[in-house]
């Protein structure tokens, strides 16, 4: 609700909370009560006052918030760069894209509170309660989600400990996707059931963090300190470790498969209870056995043979070129630095597998399901992902699956995508020349720095494509 100037220079009336009056002078004063309710329109007052303040105005005054009860008021799109929110409660609270650097939210309750597309660099949100908190798109570098307690004077000089209902520096069922917590520290806190997927961690702190059974899908966690953090149940599908510390870390029935983890120091980490690949030369059967039962399998339309099973295997460096493992499964399996060259490939499984420097020159993947696989550094020069037919004739096409793919630096010269869905998918410095992209997908897809020269873009989805020329 807008206020006027005139509201704001006149308006000494008092603020009717419950059975109470009080001035706005006393709500930002008043620091031995628990919480104050105050209402929307008495929050814009102060939001303009801080407006005023960051402007530099004469007189004006940080916001001060303190122990202000704002549960489900909108502080959307506001700028509260350092205003002071301790122990405020917040619950339900809606703060999408608000800028909130280096604002004070210790000890406070963000339950429920939705900062999406928020800016929580270096905020200090130490003790607080996070429980379901929405970080989706967010920005926590340096922020600060360690451990807090905020304690309040009561009779006899005595100290009360001030939190919310559910205990404080909790981020239990919080959704932190898409966000950025590069450097951010977490020591010590509560991270339970807590979706971190295709969050940015680069750096951040879990020392001694509580992550049990938090999902780190897709996530960036080059740098991050996991030291004596329990990551009981964790889910690293499709996550890069590179540098991660996990010393004395609890991984038990953590799944790592899918994970991108080999410059990981495991020295000082017992991942004997943990969910690894298992490597090819383990397996019951052997891998030649496999490849003609298979044969057999697609031979004989499914009624002789077995049909490949690579899922959560280690096949790094092997030697398959000119094979034919059409709809053969390779969910979660290590391909790296493998030659596939010329194989055919139609209708498999490669979900979250690691085919980073692999060699699939040539390689018919038409109607294969790649999500979130790792294909940087790979050779796929001529390769096809366009749409299979499917059923009799005008049953129409089944298109290549890449959704959240990886291909940076990929070499993709001349591959047909035409209709394959690249949704999300990261080209960033890859090689697309000639290549045929015709109505493919391509929304919220990266191509930073590809080289596109000569490649055939009618008709593809180009919504929120990022790095892409314009004329």
């Amino acid at each position: 609700m807008p206020v006027n100037s005139e509201d704001i220079e006149k308006d000494d009336s008092p603020v009717v909370v419950g059975e109470a009056l009080q001035t706005l002078e006393e709500i930002m004063a008043d620091e031995n009560s628990l919480w104050t309710k105050i209402t929307q329109p008495r929050l814009e007052v102060l939001l303009k006052g801080h407006d005023d303040y960051l402007k530099g105005l004469l007189g004006s005054k940080r916001a001060s918030l303190k122990f202000l009860d704002m549960s489900y008021l909108d502080l959307s799109g506001r700028d509260l760069t350092q205003a002071d929110c301790t122990g405020a409660r917040c619950e339900h609270a809606t703060m999408e894209e608000t800028i909130l650097r280096a604002a004070n939210f210790y000890a406070a309750d963000l339950r429920f509170v939705s900062f999406i597309g928020a800016d929580l660099s270096r905020a200090d949100l130490r003790g607080a309660c996070l429980r379901g908190v929405d970080f989706t798109g967010a920005n926590l570098t340096e922020a600060d989600m360690r451990d807090g307690l905020l304690m309040k004077s009561v009779e006899r000089g005595e100290l009360m400990p001030i939190m919310a209902e559910s205990e404080s520096a909790t981020l239990d069922r919080a959704i932190l996707k898409e966000a950025d917590l590069t450097g951010a520290k977490v020591s010590n806190a509560f991270v339970v059931q807590t979706d971190l997927s295709d969050a940015n961690l680069r750096n951040a702190r879990f020392v001694r963090a509580d992550l049990s059974y938090a999902n780190f899908t897709g996530a960036v966690l080059d740098g991050a300190d996991f030291t004596e953090a329990n990551l009981t149940g964790a889910i690293f599908h499709g996550a890069v470790l590179s540098r991660t510390i996990l010393d004395n870390a609890v991984l038990e029935n953590a799944n790592l498969t899918g994970a991108i983890m080999e410059t990981v120091d495991l020295e000082h980490v017992d991942v004997s209870a943990a969910h690894l690949p298992k490597h090819v030369a383990k397996l019951d059967r052997e891998l030649q056995d496999i490849l003609a039962d298979h044969a057999k399998w697609l031979n004989s339309g499914g009624s002789e043979g077995v049909q490949a099973n690579f899922t959560e295997v280690n096949m790094a460096g092997y030697d398959l070129r000119e094979v034919n493992l059409a709809a053969a499964d390779f969910s979660y399996s290590i391909l790296k630095d493998a030659k596939l060259s010329t194989g055919n490939f139609m209708m498999c499984d490669f979900c979250f597998a690691d085919m980073r420097n692999i060699d699939l020159t040539g390689c018919d993947f038409r109607g294969a399901k790649l999500q979130r696989a790792n294909l940087s550094g790979a050779k796929l020069t001529g390769a096809r992902f366009d749409g299979l037919p499917v059923g009799s004739r005008g049953g129409g096409m089944w298109p290549a699956n890449l959704q959240f793919a990886k291909l940076r630096g990929a070499e993709l010269s001349g591959v047909d995508f035409s209709n394959a869905n690249l949704e999300g998918a990261d080209l960033s410095n890859s090689d697309l020349r000639l290549a045929d992209l015709r109505g493919a997908k391509l929304v919220d897809a990266d191509f930073t720095n590809a080289d596109l020269a000569g490649a055939k873009l009618k008709t593809a989805d180009l919504r929120g494509v990022k790095g892409f020329p314009r004329d």
